[in-house]
């Protein structure tokens, strides 16, 4: 052999040194002599090229490409909060063509062999007439849905796409662990998992000939085309995922914009006469098809499940009558039951006259006399699961439970036998992983995929690898700490690429007027554009406070900080510090630091970085991230980025009140210009859309808002000397510069506001704000014929006149009370009308199907 191709034993060592395939393992790299498989050589040879350090090196290069995509897994109740980052070891794991070949084979027959159940046990039941299939698992299985009884999905299809975990026990042969048939997930994950993989290891990915992915990809498309009722050369098909709280929420949105599809929710879409449509602006948009993404029962709450609203009232209907296609077709859940498992040789036999290709998992369904018997036999040393519960839970191991503990599960086995399936613990195969330090062996559980094509099904090339410790759970979901792995099917030759983009043969209609966005999008990209102005207003405020509390302060600028402070919402003015007789009142202090300076410095820490602090900057970029998760595939990559750099635990240690003040000016710098990227990213790369119109509308909104708010605490109250406030103002509302050119060094107080109120052509203005939203709610879908006018262009009308008719001067007057009241009266009116324009929006054009949020700017006094 080429010794070229062929590591030699030396190299084995260096790379494999510390590397020990466990007895009675198959592993999917070295032998049980610790000789490399023909497979892994040449990948191996090339991996000695690099070392371990060169490992360590793409790992970091995956890691970071990953959390640049923004790549997580939502763990809701996970200590490390619900947003894991995704975690994608390195090393692929290599399966060669022969082998996938034979496996492929095995794969399309269960796919074939479950739709054809499906087919039966919702339509003519021959299996439980003939006894093939005892009748309690099917009746006591929560998941066989009544409703679907008698129901023939769009082509007789009942089973659209199909995934499989498999493993490799000792003797090398796969298994089926477990079926996935309610909108499987992984696929997107998969998709990722070869992106960044090929990006870190480029010449290794050209070099071996790796069969690529996109094809699989072209026939999913193909395929969901193929399943409309009408609409055939462009149907409108939509992904219906649970929402940004489900775990695959990240995959959903990915797969969406791969796929070009709108990514929707339950309450996006409404069933009118047994049709569904798309609620958006423009009106109700016909659906075709709906690449389902949530449970079976959770799909229509008038027929499966009355208590859910992640799916749509009357969907089930649609269905029945052909005018709607779910892929997969309601129902599809039951095929997931562990119970199941032992009954797939002979309903293979049954059905299509062949013995089953790919084995099952040894399973022993509790509900059959002689499996019970087997299971009170062995059970110091079983896994139990419950026969139906098909969600990813990890089974109970019998060896880690005490005498009593066991006792007491046989007696509740005993209760409900048919509940029950019992495994013995596999031997699951191992690869080489990445352990930050060296390779080491990890347990596997390889997820395949199947779409349907035609007759039969298309096998993805490769699939999602999950990966665990040796001695960790039995868990089969990433939620139990898992890592995943890249797969690559070595071909013979070279590969060649394919492209997603389709060669149409049909003329598409030229299209530039979108109104077909979901209402629910934009209510989302509303608050978006509302939720990034808050966090640069709050930012710009904290950092004017943090800029005089780095510089030598005099008392009166002191109460001036005091001022600008107490204006922060996340901050209590009580608790800074109270001004009595032009005098600081401070709390006592040993420290060598001015006590009044080291309570403002804790207050303005406490509005950049407590979370649970109402107002707080941590908890503004908080809203903001989750508001973009909601709609992320409507951002650009680049856009998502950004979003993605915008975590203030990752700028700065665990302990910020250790930081120093320069080092949080820093910080707000980096988090204002990541703001104005994002938003001018949106600006620049959005089609003047009506989801451009409402991002924008939501910034302008709180852009004016935010600009009345800080002339109210700062200015309505009259103080002395007042140059440093109007200072502050201009700082904050980014006019320096443009005061500073107009009026050189005179700082008036009449001049300030109306640069900051009145004028039009300041960007900062509230004049200005008001323009830009006149022109946007003059643009927004409307019925013409209802009124010359809709309420919010009168609503702007009425904001834009009084703002022009004002006289600036009679703002600055000063009542007895030392107060500027009329100041404070021409900002309360133009606040009430921007609320109200907020108000009249959302009962115009927007849902109300998400959590309610909250509209005032709710500052305290």
């Amino acid at each position: 052999m080429n010794d070229a191709v062929i590591t030699s034993v030396a190299e084995q060592r260096k790379l494999f040194a510390n590397y020990r395939v466990a007895p009675n393992v198959y592993d999917e790299a070295l032998t049980a002599d610790g000789q490399v498989r023909p497979t892994w050589q040449r990948f191996c040879a090339r991996l000695e090229q690099v070392g371990l350090a060169g490992v360590g090196q793409r790992a970091d290069q995956a890691r970071r490409l990953l959390r640049e995509n923004g790549v997580t897994y939502n763990d809701v109740g996970a200590p490390q909060g619900p947003d894991r980052p995704w975690e994608l070891d390195p090393l692929p794991v290599l399966i060669g063509r022969a082998e996938w070949t034979a496996l492929t084979e095995g794969i399309v027959q269960r796919a074939v062999l479950l739709n054809a159940f499906l087919a039966d046990i919702y339509g003519p039941q021959r299996l439980l007439r003939e006894k093939i299939l005892p009748p309690a698992v099917v009746y006591e299985h929560p998941g066989f849905l009544h409703p679907c009884r008698g129901l023939t999905p769009l082509g007789g299809r009942h089973l659209t796409l199909y995934a499989a975990n498999l493993i490799r026990g000792a003797d090398g042969a796969w298994c089926v662990l477990a079926d996935r048939t309610q909108g499987p997930s992984g696929v997107g994950y998969a998709l990722e998992n070869r992106i960044v993989i090929s990006r870190t290891l480029p010449r290794d990915y050209e070099s071996l000939y790796i069969e690529r992915l996109a094809p699989f990809f072209i026939t999913v498309r193909e395929t969901l085309r193929g399943l409309a009722p009408r609409h055939r050369d462009n149907p409108r098909v939509v992904l219906l995922s649970p929402g940004p709280r489900s775990t695959r929420y990240f995959e959903d949105g990915y797969l969406a914009r791969y796929l070009g599809y709108a990514l929707v929710e339950g309450g996006d879409l409404t069933v009118r006469g047994e049709h569904v449509f798309l609620k958006t602006l423009g009106g109700l948009m016909p659906v075709d098809v709906i690449l389902r993404r949530i449970f079976d029962e959770d799909c229509d709450a008038l027929e499966l499940r009355p208590d859910s609203s992640l799916g749509t009232p009357g969907l089930m209907q649609a269905a029945r009558f052909g005018n709607l296609a779910l892929a997969n077709a309601a129902g599809s859940g039951y095929l997931e039951a562990p119970a199941l498992m032992p009954f797939w040789p002979r309903i293979c036999q049954f059905l299509l006259s062949e013995d089953l290709k790919l084995p099952c998992s040894p399973t022993m369904w509790c509900g059959r006399p002689d499996d019970l018997r087997q299971v009170e036999r062995e059970l110091d040393n079983l896994l139990i699961r419950p026969a139906f519960i098909h969600q990813n839970l990890p089974p109970v191991d019998t060896s880690r439970m005490a005498q009593v503990q066991r006792q007491q599960l046989w007696q509740e086995i005993l209760a409900h036998p048919h509940r029950f399936v019992a495994k013995r613990p596999d031997s699951r195969s191992t690869a080489p992983t990445w352990n930050g330090r060296e390779l080491a062996p990890a347990r596997l559980v390889l997820r395949t995929f199947g779409i349907a094509s035609g007759d039969s099904y298309q096998i993805m090339p490769g699939g999602l690898c999950r990966v665990a410790d040796p001695e960790s759970s039995w868990g089969e979901s990433a939620s139990s700490g898992q890592s995943s792995k890249d797969v690559w099917v070595l071909s013979d030759g070279p590969v060649q690429s394919v492209t997603l983009l389709p060669r149409s043969t049909t003329a598409v209609e030229l299209r530039r007027s979108i109104n077909d966005l979901p209402s629910r999008v934009a209510d989302n990209l509303f608050w978006l554009g509302r939720n990034a102005e808050r966090a640069e207003a709050v930012v710009r405020m904290l950092r004017s406070c943090v800029v005089r509390l780095t510089s030598d302060l005099e008392p009166t600028g002191i109460a001036d900080l005091v001022t600008l402070i107490g204006s922060l919402p996340a901050v209590k003015q009580s608790l800074v510090a109270a001004k009595g007789n032009g005098k600081i009142v401070a709390v006592e202090s040993d420290s060598d630091v001015n006590p009044a300076i080291a309570k403002l410095r804790e207050q303005v820490f406490e509005g950049i970085f407590n979370p649970q602090r109402r107002g707080s900057l941590a908890q503004h970029l908080h809203c903001f991230r989750d508001t973009a998760t909601s709609v992320r595939d409507r951002l650009s990559v680049d856009s998502w980025r950004i979003v993605n750099q915008l975590r203030l635990e990752d700028a700065l240690p665990p302990t910020p009140a250790n930081a120093r003040m320069g080092d949080v000016l820093l910080l707000l710098n980096q988090v204002l210009n990541l703001l104005a990227a994002f938003m001018g990213l949106g600006t620049e790369s959005m089609t003047r859309s009506p989801g451009w119109r409402f991002l924008d509308i939501g910034r302008r909104i709180e852009r004016a808002l935010k600009i009345l708010h800080l002339v109210r605490s700062s200015l309505v109250e009259a103080v002395e000397p007042i140059s440093s406030l109007l200072e502050a103002v201009l700082e904050i509302a980014d006019c320096s510069m443009t005061y500073r050119h107009r009026y050189l060094a005179s700082l008036q107080l009449a001049p300030l506001l109306d640069l900051v109120l009145v004028d039009e052509t300041n960007p900062r203005a509230v004049g200005y704000q008001l323009n830009a939203l006149s022109e946007h709610v003059a643009e927004l879908p409307s019925d013409s014929g209802l009124s010359p006018r809709t309420p919010e262009q009168r609503t702007m009308l009425a904001a834009q006149s009084a703002l022009r008719l004002t006289d600036v001067e009679a703002l600055c007057e000063i009542d007895a009370s030392g107060k500027r009241m009329a100041l404070d009266r021409f900002i309360d009116g133009l606040e009430t009308q921007l609320l109200r324009l907020a108000e009249d929006l959302t009962h115009h054009y927007l849902t109300h199907t998400v959590a309610a949020r909250q509209i005032d700017t709710a500052l305290p006094n």
